[in-house]
Parts: structure tokens; C-alpha cells; sequence
């Protein structure tokens, strides 16, 4: 995916590793309401209620919102790095049992690693939408690096039985697809480009399974929210067809859609593994 074009000084920070001077970055001293996100991808990464002045010279937050933070530890052994479990930007460490705040955890990061959405800004209105396209894993890892998605869950859905496990899912017997809801800023990307990245991430051609991955429950099906998603996704089957690809893509009325266990949610985000049966194919 494409990522936000950097400055020299940023490119020297978030992709070489480097430091601002303490005191000089401009969240420094920020006391806004509002969100913090990753300045090479924009994604989410604080909340301005987890910020602190720690004395330091640098934005300081005591909490990071799920998910979206990752720890490395330096080669050195010394410290712990932080970087966005997004697209790898470099923001800063992470300290811990200084005594500074009740959690015991400072998130020390360059401002020049961030960008700031003040909250009267981002109390936007959203919009959801939920595709399946085999194994939720890959689905999820793809639609999370798109400028606009605010959060991505895996889950279950078009089955006939409550809040299922993975286990019974797996069993093919519940009727649920894996699928991914994606909830998104209808302001920065448009239902009909996350529904073109579902086609090129995966493969409509292939009946109730995905490279080795078989069974209804890794079924193609968009599950529409509204009569304009259904149109859309009608219109971008039949521009498919039209280039020769046999889509089996189902189009269905989407129904409860039950999350997943805590252990799938950002899997490869977590394993630091890539996805293996959802490769981006450029069809549109």
C-alpha cells in the first residue's frame, strides 16, 4: 500500500531510527483533546487522554490504543523500541516502573512521528462494511493498511447459531463465513475502494475455500450494510465477469456479525508473519 510521502528530517526519524531534539517537536506541549496517529500511514496510534508532561522533551503517553503499538528490543538489550504495528515507522521506546503515572508505562515518541486529529475534528461519522474472502487473517492484514480505515475485526458471520467459536466455525456445520468488518471514514475512502481491494486480495474464482484453505467457511461474500453497498458490489461482480474472471462472489444482507476470539485479532500484526494465501492482484 502507499504510505504518506516524508520530509528528509522525517525519513531520518521514522525510517532511519533517529531522534528529535528534546523540547523541539511540536506535540511536545500539545494539551488538545483529540488523536494521535502514525505520520507515515495514519493509523490511530494514542488518545490525548493517555498523554502526561513527563519532563522529558517528548510527547509521553502511559497507554497506546490496541494493537497498534509494537515492541522491539534493541540489539544493545538496553531499551525497548516502539514502532507502528502498522507499517514499522519508528516512534520512540517505551520505559517502564519510573513512577511517573499509576500504570507504570511511558510511551516516549518523536513528534515527528505523529500526526494529530484534534477531536472536534474526529468525532466523524462512520460507515461498516463486511467482506469474506477466506482465512480473516489476511483480509484483516490488508484492509488495515488503508488510509481511512479506522479499525478492522475479524468475526463470523451468515451462520445459524449464536456468538459460534472458532472450533465450530471450523467444523463447516454453523454456516458462517471468516469474515472482517471494517469500519471506516466514508470522508477519506469510499465503500467502492475497500470493496476493489477485497477482489484484489484474494480470489472470487475459487468455491467455498482459499489456496488451502477449504470449506464454506472461507467462502467469497460481501455482506451488505445498505442497498448502496449491494449495488456496488453487483456492479463490480459484473465488471469482473465482463473480463473474463468467473466470480462465485455471494452478495448477502449482512446479519449479525459475532467477533472473533482476542487471539485472531491482529494475527499477523502480532506474529510479525506476512499473510499466506492473500496476495494483492491488481484486476480493476
Amino acid at each position: 500500500m502507499n504510505y504518506n510521502q516524508l520530509t528528509p528530517e522525517e525519513e531520518r526519524v521514522i525510517v532511519q531510527k533517529g531522534t528529535e531534539m528534546p523540547g523541539s517537536g511540536k506535540y511536545y506541549l500539545n494539551k488538545e483533546s483529540g488523536t494521535y496517529f502514525c505520520r507515515r500511514c495514519d493509523i490511530p496510534l494514542f488518545r490525548s487522554s493517555d498523554k502526561f508532561d513527563s519532563g522529558t522533551g517528548w510527547p509521553s503517553f502511559d497507554d497506546a490504543i490496541e494493537g497498534a503499538v509494537r515492541q522491539i528490543p534493541d540489539a544493545d538489550g538496553r531499551r525497548t523500541e516502539i514502532v507502528c504495528a502498522n507499517c514499522g515507522a519508528h516512534l520512540g521506546h517505551v520505559f517502564f516502573r519510573e513512577g511517573l503515572t499509576g500504570k507504570g508505562v511511558r510511551h516516549c515518541v518523536n513528534s515527528i512521528s505523529l500526526g494529530f486529529l484534534p477531536e472536534t475534528i474526529s468525532a466523524v461519522v462512520t460507515q461498516k462494511a463486511i467482506f469474506a474472502g477466506g482465512c480473516f487473517w489476511g483480509v484483516e492484514y490488508h484492509f488495515k493498511k488503508v488510509k481511512g480505515v479506522l479499525v478492522v475485526k475479524s468475526g463470523y458471520t451468515g451462520g445459524v447459531i449464536d456468538n459460534p467459536s472458532y472450533k465450530q466455525v471450523c467444523s463447516g456445520k454453523t454456516g458462517h463465513a471468516e469474515a472482517v468488518e471494517v469500519e471506516f471514514d466514508a470522508a477519506l475512502v469510499s465503500y467502492e475502494t475497500l470493496a476493489k481491494l477485497f477482489f484484489e486480495i484474494h480470489d472470487p474464482t475459487q468455491r467455498n475455500r482459499q489456496g488451502p484453505d477449504i470449506g464454506t467457511q472461507y467462502r467469497s461474500a460481501i455482506f451488505y450494510t445498505d442497498e448502496e453497498q449491494k449495488n456496488v458490489a453487483e456492479q463490480l461482480i459484473g465488471e469482473l465477469r465482463s473480463k473474463g474472471y468467473h466470480v462465485v462472489t455471494s452478495v448477502e444482507k449482512a446479519g449479525i456479525f459475532w467477533y472473533a476470539e482476542e487471539y485472531h485479532q491482529g494475527y499477523y500484526q502480532k506474529t510479525g508473519h506476512q499473510p499466506y494465501c492473500h496476495i494483492y492482484q491488481k484486476r480493476f
